[in-house]
């Protein structure tokens, strides 16, 4: 499997380049970026370590790359300025992101190619390479709530002293302030969340708020996030690769479940090598839903100021 990444040069993209070099699932990592010495730069970093870790083809390309790529990746985006509003940098990344995709169109991708979209608003972008890429809904997938998911489930983990692979909770709806962590169907080691030692509404509260704040928290201390998010860029991937068609919180064009249509957003979405294969709608708690719901209409919003 070819995986570009378009933005390859930046934080993001790199982790996420090292991220599926790691992974030894992916035979090509192509590493596009606007300024193609920084691209160049990490493709060299991530292969001069090929030898100790897998086979495979990793270097620096162009968008013609995206003509035979399997899956393409889109991490390039814009940081907000100084007193900028959150409706001023959508606008900017929507801008800039409407280039990429003329830059994709122009490429010719696979007709079974699969676009990531991971650039922020990442829900909003999504929808909007659904609308105008020409490429079925099922196979334009963005990274939705996965890293807040394990964010999430990491945070607890820490907090319980408990192994992270243990903990099952998971955030639907937006990438975002209205997302929607599910703890009716929360799990650690196979046991009910509420039920767990240890864990109290405080807590439960307490690690919400954590995983919320999370974007910001590594904006303030390091620049950004890179290291989680690369993980979990490659997890999807990863998914779609093997045909593992694991259910997964990744954002997809919604026509009905719970409540949603027309809106690009997380649920529980089957992901395989054909993309998105189907999604499984099952109970929440009312207020779960509610809030789902409610997510939805802050993301139809957005969606009608800036698209």
């Amino acid at each position: 499997m070819k995986v570009s990444i378009i933005g390859g040069g930046g934080l993001v993209g790199s982790c996420a380049g090292f991220a599926l070099q790691l992974g030894k699932i992916v035979r090509e990592i192509v590493m596009i970026d606007v300024n193609p010495e920084a691209a160049d730069g990490h493709a060299l970093d991530i292969l001069h370590g090929a030898s100790l870790v897998a086979d495979q083809s990793i270097h620096a390309g162009t968008m013609a790359d995206c003509a035979n790529s399997d899956v393409i990746v889109v991490t390039a985006g814009l940081r907000r300025k100084p007193d900028e509003s959150r409706l001023d940098l959508i606008n900017r990344n929507v801008a800039l992101f409407r280039g990429i995709l003329g830059d994709i169109k122009k490429a010719g991708p696979k007709s079974d190619a699969i676009l990531f979209v991971v650039s922020n608003p990442v829900d909003v972008l999504t929808y909007l390479a659904i609308r105008e890429l020409g490429l079925p809904p099922k196979q334009v997938i963005g990274l939705g709530t996965v890293l807040d998911t394990t964010r999430l489930r990491s945070l607890l983990a820490q907090q319980l002293s408990v192994p992270p692979t243990q903990v099952d909770v998971t955030i639907y709806g937006e990438h975002g302030d209205s997302m929607v962590p599910i703890w009716s169907l929360g799990q650690i080691g196979g046991l009910p969340v509420d039920k767990f030692p240890g864990v109290t509404p405080q807590l439960i509260t307490e690690i919400e708020k954590r995983a919320r704040n999370s974007g910001a928290e590594m904006l303030k201390k390091k620049g950004g996030a890179g290291f989680a998010v690369g993980v979990s860029i490659a997890d999807v991937i990863h998914s779609i690769a093997l045909d593992q068609r694991r259910v997964m919180p990744v954002s997809s064009l919604q026509n009905g479940a719970y409540g949603l249509r027309d809106v690009a957003i997380s649920v529980p979405t089957i992901v395989g090598r054909k993309g998105v294969l189907g999604v499984v709608e099952v109970d929440l708690w009312p207020k779960e839903k509610i809030a789902l719901q409610s997510s939805g209409r802050v993301l139809r919003e957005t969606i009608e100021k800036v698209l």
